[in-house]
């Protein structure tokens, strides 16, 4: 600091002339020059005399006079000074007049250097970091409320301006530069900040080719379209010009924000939540032309995340056609003007009404055609079913036909066996003669139990033929496919019965079961435990809050008996309100 101080020119404030310098030695002039035998350390200590005078003897005679002419008068004796006395000063005085020296001396410094040593901001939001060149380095203290204001993001290596003035820490004896202001060398702070926004929203995923969520298509025609904006801007008059010329049945919803200025950025994006959490099919961010400070506040990240955050699309039309904004990249369309997003948003409401006359002709034509085709099908498909009636006649006619067939085989061996034994009989009667019966009785007997035994194993050999054969008649016989097909047509017959009685049960238990849930939900069911309905006389209202009755007031309070069935036919009691209570825990 001395040799900056020095190499300036500039003369040292005044100091107090009894005070001692800064190294402990008195500032009075020296009454006549130092011996050559005083140390080094009090001829260093010897500084010029300030401004104004002191009482001390006068100074020696110039070397130039002659030191003959002395023999004439004896001088008189000269008087040695006595020895200053040494002031010591304590680290606090010496670090105080340091400090007011170096503060005052440097109120304002504009200092050019690349950051160094640069960690983020502490727990209070303030940075530090060293700023330096090829020669020197100083820290540099920029205090939270400064930081919060900067456009773009510090990092080791960038140069930069900084404005501020020199401050001295006394407690560490430590100077330091606080910031007041600070820009990039080489670009501005706002194009920094614009590039350096552009990128970390690109690295998240926000803009770019690699977006987490593409650009979302805006609807054809939104039943209703939110503009973020002023009320009093240009931007919102040209927009609605243009959009009610195309479309005058279009709904606006307007959420009014400052479009520039300090805090405009959080307007906006509130802004834009708000319309989000309405009743709009799409956002427009709106305003006019202006320089880039003026249109600044759509460079904001605050703005861009809550137009990547919106559940609805955004259009962002910033400015003129030349005009590029953080909005519009993170947009899901931009538009170069706001006249433009009004013409993109609204189409001509004649135009549509013609299309849609067309369509609607197109599609009843088609409707008439189909169900032309529709109706010639089912003819068709009604056409190749079968009636079941033809085949149950037909089953019933075959059927018919194998009784016909076996009653036709079994009636002539019926026949032969009745005329057999008919004859039998008859050669019987005549072979009896009323003589012999006694003779041949026991011979009669005799033959009649070989008859008899013969007769057993003539029966048990044509029962075996006859079963035999009325096996082979079963195989051959329709019978089994007649009892297979009754039965086979007897589940039909059942299933078809079934068939209702089913869907009528499934109607049944769907009936009951929207009964017992419209029943659980009826106001009687939970009045029926305990509950009333309060209403107001006067006009019938139900009363909900406190809000909705007045002191002196006459109510109605109805309860569910077992019985009722209704609100009309509850019991119902009448009071008069005689005070109202603030809101309590139930």
């Amino acid at each position: 600091m001395k040799k900056r101080k020095g190499a300036g020119g500039e003369s040292p404030p005044p100091v107090d002339p009894n005070q001692g310098d800064l190294f402990g030695t008195s500032l009075l002039p020296p009454l006549r020059p130092a011996p050559r035998a005083a140390s080094k350390k009090a001829a260093k200590a010897s500084t010029p005399a300030p401004v104004g005078t002191v009482d001390a003897a006068p100074p020696a005679a110039p070397a130039a006079a002659p030191v003959a002419a002395a023999p004439v008068v004896t001088p008189a004796p000269v008087a040695v000074p006595p020895r200053a006395e040494r002031v010591v000063l304590s680290v606090g005085e010496l670090t105080r007049q340091l400090k007011h020296t170096v503060e005052s001396r440097f109120p304002r410094v504009v200092v050019r250097g690349e950051v160094s040593g640069f960690r983020g901001a502490n727990a209070r939001g303030h940075w530090y970091f060293t700023l330096k060149d090829a020669d020197a380095s100083i820290d540099t203290k920029v205090w939270a409320s400064m930081a919060g204001r900067l456009r773009f993001a510090l990092r080791d290596g960038m140069e930069v301006l900084a404005e501020g003035s020199v401050d001295l820490y006394e407690p560490q004896g430590r100077y330091s530069l606080i910031v007041h202001r600070l820009e990039p060398v080489g670009e501005g702070a706002l194009a920094l900040a614009f590039e350096q926004l552009k990128a970390r929203l690109a690295a998240e995923g926000l803009i770019g080719d690699r977006r987490v969520r593409l650009p979302r298509p805006l609807p054809f025609l939104p039943r209703r379209v939110g503009v973020v904006t002023s009320r009093t801007g240009a931007a919102l008059q040209d927009f609605l010009r243009v959009l009610h010329s195309r479309n005058p049945r279009m709904g606006v919803l307007l959420a009014d924000a400052r479009v520039q200025g300090e805090g405009s950025a959080e307007e906006v994006a509130r802004a834009i939540e708000r319309l989000g959490r309405a009743d709009v099919d799409v956002i427009v961010v709106t305003r006019g032309g202006g320089s880039v400070e003026d249109l600044w506040t759509f460079n904001e990240e605050r703005v861009a995340r809550a137009i990547f955050a919106s559940p609805v699309p955004v259009v962002s039309a910033i400015g003129h056609e030349i005009d590029f904004t953080i909005s519009d990249f993170v947009a899901d369309w931009r538009a170069p003007t706001p006249s433009a997003a009004a013409e993109r948003l609204s189409p001509v409401l004649a135009d549509l009404e013609l299309s849609l006359a067309t369509q609607a002709g197109r599609l009843r034509r088609a409707m008439e055609r189909r169900v032309l085709e529709l109706r010639e099908r089912q003819g068709a498909l009604g056409a190749r079913l079968a009636d079941p009636r033809r085949a149950i006649n037909q089953q019933r006619l075959h059927m018919s036909e194998q009784v016909e067939a076996m009653m036709r085989v079994l009636r002539p061996a019926v026949r032969e066996h009745r005329e057999r034994l008919r004859a039998l009989h008859e050669r019987l009667q005549r072979a009896r003669p009323q003589a012999r019966l006694s003779e041949q009785r026991a011979h009669l007997h005799k033959l009649s139990r070989r008859l008899a035994e013969a007769a057993r194993a003539g029966v048990a050999s044509r029962r075996g033929a006859l079963a035999e054969a009325r096996l082979g008649l079963e195989r051959a016989s329709p019978t089994a496919q007649v009892a297979r097909e009754r039965m086979r047509l007897a589940a039909q017959h059942a299933r078809l019965v079934a068939l209702p009685r089913q869907s009528l049960s499934e109607a049944r238990r769907r009936f009951e079961t929207l009964s017992g849930r419209l029943d659980a939900m009826s106001p009687l069911k939970v009045m029926s435990r305990g509950y009333a309905v309060a209403f107001r006389q006067r006009d019938g209202a139900v009363v909900r809050s406190v809000s909705d009755v007045q002191v002196g007031e006459t109510l109605g309070i109805k309860l569910a008996n077992n019985g009722a069935q209704t609100l009309g036919g509850c019991e119902e009691i009448e009071a008069t309100v005689t005070a109202v209570k603030g809101p309590v825990d139930c």
